[in-house]
């Protein structure tokens, strides 16, 4: 179980915003270090795989796993600039954004508004359904009829959402403008889509369409299985927040609903401290090279859900939220009479 301190709910929005506010300065140089530890060493690593293709794809492979790492470490970079927190210019982050977008497979301006919906709603259930990982509650799994509870129940296997998972989040969904999306969003999509189609291409036709996709996909299928992995644990732990709209707060989600993952350091590096995400949702506009620092140097913070690697894996079994119980059970605990 996360471990939460009582007092968290009591924070007011005026301590947190002044807190947070210098932090959320970003830096010219330091950004350019996480572009040099992110996106240099994956292509980097992404050539080296292609030189070792005629020598042993199973060697390849074992350049697959930093190159994992790198890239997503480069989709929280990607991340930083759609939140408009990587670098000091609004157009900066989005040229940035809209060029990373391209290696990780995602159109920037659509994601970006996505994403912003998510921060805005995250914990409310009467807001579900957009930049969140479907949930239901104990009594509306309970309403649907069989064949829609088993397809619940596939969607929420780990199997399917971290093995078919990345596939569609990174290749398949983002392809597809929705059909009631606006111009703009669907220029994303659209306009993403023909910038891929161009770069694989030229890739395919340089090197090779059996070596690029050899080379581009086990670390985006990886990357992808990671990253949903993470997004998963940041909301989706048992002490987790949700609430009606009546009763929704935005501090207390980001406080109460979103998980402090404590990881090794290397880790922590790889995964550009998302892990921090209580602080990251206070303040969306922290880059994540401050995130850290704003933690340690405010004890206020000190009291939110902290999970550890075990606990982050464990809450995997997690699927449902019980209203009466206020927290994320099992399918098997949310059959049980309270």
């Amino acid at each position: 179980m996360a471990q939460v301190s009582p007092a968290t709910s009591a924070i007011e929005h005026r301590p947190w915003q002044e807190a947070l506010a210098p932090y959320a300065r970003p830096h010219v140089g330091r950004s350019a270090l996480d572009l040099a530890t992110s996106v240099v060493p994956y292509l980097a690593l992404s050539v080296g795989m292609y030189l070792l293709l005629g020598v042993s794809y199973p060697l390849a492979l074992v350049l697959a796993v930093p190159a994992t790492g790198f890239l997503l470490r480069t989709y929280v970079v990607f991340h930083d600039c759609a939140h408009g927190s990587f670098l000091p210019s609004k157009r900066g982050n989005a040229w940035l954004g809209t060029a990373l977008g391209l290696l990780v497979f995602t159109p920037f301006v659509r994601w970006r508004h996505d994403h912003a919906v998510h921060h805005a709603t995250s914990g409310d259930l009467d807001r579900r359904g957009v930049g969140d990982l479907p949930t239901i509650t104990v009594a509306e799994y309970g309403a649907l009829s069989p064949r829609r509870r088993l397809a619940y129940r596939l969607f929420r296997n780990p199997a399917v959402m971290f093995g078919l998972g990345p596939v569609v989040a990174m290749i398949v969904g983002p392809r597809i403008p929705a059909r009631n999306a606006r111009p703009r969003m669907r220029r994303s999509v659209i306009g993403t889509d023909i910038a891929l189609a161009v770069l694989v291409g030229g890739l395919c036709w340089l090197v090779g369409w059996r070596e690029y996709v050899m080379v581009a996909l086990p670390p985006a299928l990886l990357a992808g299985a990671a990253g949903i992995w993470l997004f998963y644990v940041q909301h989706q732990f048992e002490d987790a927040y949700w609430q009606s709209t009546p009763d929704w707060n935005y501090a207390d989600a980001a406080l109460r609903g979103s998980s402090y993952l404590k990881l090794a350091k290397p880790l922590q590096f790889f995964t550009g401290n998302i892990g921090l995400h209580h602080i990251h949702h206070l303040n969306a506009r922290i880059p994540n090279y401050n995130l850290q620092r704003a933690h340690d140097e405010n004890p206020i913070f000190h009291g939110v859900p902290t999970l550890s690697l075990w606990q982050a894996l464990r809450a995997v079994r997690l699927k449902l939220w019980d209203e009466d119980r206020g927290r994320l059970v099992t399918f098997a605990d949310g059959d049980k009479p309270q």
